[in-house]
């Protein structure tokens, strides 16, 4: 009878390992899905433990009329439908472990779909996307808002911003035109069009949170990250749609959003329109993004690094070494110089410094405004290319 009881037991452990390592291999093949489908999300646990509040939109009712913006706009944002394949452990029975020993675990192909959104930026069928959106995947679908499916080939990837390019063979595709999102203002009204839970053409209106904002969620040496932060809803799926102004021009595009959840919490991000363009035209002309270099490593200027250096702003790239041979170098940069404009952009942080010399091309020649021991003095700078760059 002991041995009865013991054997019951035995069976009970066997089919809870068992169940367990199951909801293991679920949950992770569901995690991957996710990923693939759905805006990259971090944890903002600090931020989000307080009260979370929504913009001024519940309470004020905007001067723009939404209806002709998200009319003119929802038809140039399509549904974007990957297939890929994931590897799939599998386990033996407990009960067969139990009489015949442990077995090892094997592994097979799952044929896997995911889906996004994209905006169709030309009449011939070019659509922009995010690279996660497309990435792993050996086949690319793109759904029209009037329901009809194209396969899409991959022009090209920039990992370094996570924006994709596609090409659907068709013609007089309706399109949105690129807006100046250098010129959006905190507080300006916009709306995020993309095909969130799998529900095509949903319009969201928010307003302008915060503009360039670096998050550090793209996995790159050479990440270039200066999003747009806004509160309209923005969920899985949404990767890769429009983010509209009040003219319906297209400003951004749906990246990321900030959650525990992994749904809609007040934080959306949007990759900007002046760096799209800019990765769009490189990837049609080249084939792959043009990378110029200024030679410098930066640091953001602290209180204590303000002290210690004797600066008299908080503002502005710190130049903590200049490359040697490099271009700012040859133009005179040097160690402890602050960078506080290029090209008329003023410039607050070392991102701010990466971001205007990711717009840049090799060749390019640029003045680069520092301040060396108070004094502001302007520096011609010609840009050259290379395969990692600094700043």
């Amino acid at each position: 009878m002991k041995r009865f009881f013991r054997f019951l037991f035995l069976l009970a452990v066997c089919a809870a390992v068992g169940g367990g390592s199951a909801y293991y291999v679920v949950g992770k093949m569901q995690a991957e899905q996710a990923t693939a489908s759905s805006p990259m999300i971090f944890n903002t646990a600090s931020a989000s433990q307080g009260t979370a509040y929504r913009s001024s939109s519940a309470s004020f009712v905007p001067d723009a009329d939404f209806t002709t913006i998200a009319e003119a706009s929802v038809n140039a944002v399509v549904h974007v439908k990957t297939l890929y394949t994931t590897q799939m452990r599998t386990y033996a029975d407990p009960l067969f472990e139990f009489f015949f020993g442990p077995a090892i675990p094997q592994s097979r192909q799952q044929a896997q779909m995911a889906s996004g959104s994209g905006v169709i930026i030309s009449p011939d069928g070019y659509i922009v996307t995010n690279n996660h959106v497309i990435d792993r995947a050996q086949r690319i679908l793109v759904v029209l808002n009037d329901k009809r499916e194209y396969e899409a080939q991959l022009v090209g990837t920039d990992p370094n911003t996570d924006i994709a390019l596609l090409k659907v063979e068709a013609e007089n595709l309706p399109t949105i035109d690129f807006g100046n999102s250098d010129d959006l203002k905190i507080g300006e009204w916009v709306l995020a069009i993309g095909n969130p839970f799998n529900l095509n053409s949903t319009v969201t209106a928010g307003i302008v949170s915060a503009k360039a904002r670096d998050i550090n969620i793209i996995n790159s040496d050479m990440r270039i990250e200066s999003f747009i932060q806004t509160d309209a809803a923005v969920n899985p799926g949404n990767s890769g749609g429009a983010l509209v102004n009040t003219r319906g021009e297209l400003v951004g595009i749906n990246t990321a959003i900030a959650s525990q959840t992994g749904s809609y919490a007040g934080y959306a991000f949007a990759v900007p329109s002046a760096i799209v363009q800019k990765v769009v035209a490189d990837i049609r002309q080249y084939g792959h993004v043009q990378r110029a270099m200024l030679g410098v490593q930066t640091m953001d200027i602290t209180p204590d690094l303000q002290q210690q250096a004797g600066l008299t702003t908080l503002q502005g790239a710190y130049v903590a070494n200049v490359v040697k041979g490099s271009a700012a170098q040859k133009a005179g940069l040097r160690q402890g110089d602050v960078v506080v404009e290029i090209d008329g952009t003023k410039i607050q942080s070392a991102n701010d410094l990466r971001v205007a010399i990711g717009k840049t091309r090799p060749g390019d020649k640029i003045a680069v405004v520092v301040l060396r021991g108070g004094e502001r003095m302007t520096l011609q700078v010609e840009l050259v290319a290379t395969p990692r760059y600094v700043s």
